[in-house]
């Protein structure tokens, strides 16, 4: 556990968000895997089928882990104020809605994927194996909260260095998996879905095991977990619009792939492994603006407004530094890139031109979560979410459509660009208002 609220925050919040960049980084390597695998001893069909399915496994789970985000903001702020007994229990409700809601959606996704994919227009070649794709996947997704619910718990508590010391371990060991079931076993896009699932559930059952044992204030067990009703209802204050941001999103990442769809498979399968290199290339700014997120709520909760601002200038600088390093690389080595994933050359091309005109703007992408992660911190979540969902909805897709209609497939990728401006300059111009002030959870509650 790391106290925030004292020391130089440029170096606090560096400290804290490199774990958790590369916790992130292996975590993205588990579609990065499946991905490569599949491309190279698959192919393109099925390399596109593991591409669909990401914006539909998102969307089902997105609304889930908006809300428990809410409690990972409150357990910063109870964490800040030094109210560890207000700690334990929004753990433990987070855990109880987190079981109860894995059930839920595991049903709804192997239920409902291959409809889904017929409904946005996927191709039909594709379909069979990223419905087949999906239904696996689902039965682990119990798995898939739990470890990143335990993992967003410690990062309100300060601690980035444990989840990535596991999840280095559990990517190996989906490597291991998707070779053995892929390659060796020969059992098709059904083995890289598996690989996943076990991976993903050794990783939560020896973390949990690891943290019974040896963390002072985590000790998960099923009839000691407590309800708290109160904590619960702030957590749904907070991380319902965070959840219906992130479920916009998603919606919106499945009406980009239905535009996406009516280019062909080679098109699909581009975006797929774009979309991957992309997905990595992103992870700085979204880390840096997490990290501002607890910083803030730890030191909202310790009545230390005045270094919020301190934090979010030092971020920015940290993040655009890196951002502009990402891009130079992404745009000189997009080629090569592709070529990690298929040696397709129709699908090569199409990939690079969306990682050259889309790579060299992460430094939007970058302010635009920066200076979101301040309101998310403070428990504001109203306001991003509205920014998020006007920059995705109002100019993404509709200039995705437009522009994809008179300049072919590169419009839908200038789209993403300029919707980023607009979300950064929106969050920007809310953030000076100051209003985001006004929305902390622990001042409500006496005796602090």
């Amino acid at each position: 556990m790391h106290d925030l609220t004292t020391g130089r925050p440029a170096g606090l919040i560096l400290r804290f968000a490199t774990p958790m960049l590369l916790g992130n980084v292996f975590q993205q390597l588990y579609n990065v895997t499946d991905s490569i695998i599949v491309g190279r001893f698959l192919g393109k069909e099925a390399l596109a089928a593991v591409g669909a399915s990401f914006p539909l496994i998102f969307m089902l789970v997105s609304f889930i882990i908006g809300i428990a985000s809410g409690s990972t903001i409150i357990i910063a702020q109870y964490f800040g104020a030094k109210d560890m007994a207000k700690v334990r229990r929004s753990m433990d409700t987070m855990y109880i809605f987190l079981f109860f809601a894995s059930l839920l959606v595991g049903i709804l996704g192997i239920a409902f994927s291959e409809p889904i994919f017929r409904l946005i227009r996927l191709p039909e070649e594709v379909i069979p194996q990223a419905a087949l794709y999906m239904q696996v996947y689902f039965t682990g997704i119990l798995f898939f909260f739990g470890f990143n619910g335990t993992s967003a718990v410690l990062r309100g508590l300060g601690d980035s260095k444990t989840p990535l010391y596991f999840l280095i371990i559990s990517t190996l060991t989906n490597i291991v998996f998707d070779l053995l079931f892929v390659v060796v076993f020969k059992w098709g896009i059904a083995g890289a879905a598996m690989a996943t699932v076990l991976s993903q559930a050794g990783a939560f059952v020896t973390l949990v095991i690891y943290l019974n044992k040896k963390h002072p204030l985590i000790n998960l067990s099923w009839r000691k977990l407590a309800w708290d009703r109160e904590v619960f209802r702030e957590s749904i204050r907070i991380g319902v619009p965070t959840g219906f941001q992130q479920t916009f999103v998603s919606l919106g990442m499945l009406a980009l792939l239905r535009i996406v769809n009516d280019f062909g498979t080679d098109t699909v399968a581009a975006y797929s492994v774009a979309g991957r290199i992309d997905g990595l290339a992103s992870l700085p700014a979204m880390n840096f603006g997490q990290a501002l997120s607890t910083y803030t709520g730890q030191n909202i909760g310790a009545r230390k407004i005045n270094r919020v601002g301190e934090g979010l200038r030092a971020t920015l600088r940290m993040s655009s530094v890196v951002a502009v390093v990402t891009s130079l690389i992404i745009m000189i080595f997009r080629e090569p890139l592709m070529t990690l994933f298929t040696s397709d050359p129709e699908v090569i091309q199409i990939g690079a031109r969306y990682l050259l005109i889309v790579g060299g703007f992460y430094v939007l992408f970058s302010s635009m979560f920066v200076i979101g992660g301040v309101m998310r911190g403070a428990g504001d979540t109203i306001v991003p979410m509205f920014i998020t969902l006007l920059s995705l909805w109002l100019f993404r897709i509709p200039l995705a459509a437009i522009l994809s209609r008179s300049i072919g497939v590169d419009g839908i990728w200038w789209a993403i660009p300029i919707a980023w401006f607009m979300g950064m300059t929106l969050s920007f111009l809310y953030y000076r208002t100051g209003k985001w002030k006004t929305k902390t959870v622990v001042k409500f509650r006496k005796g602090h």
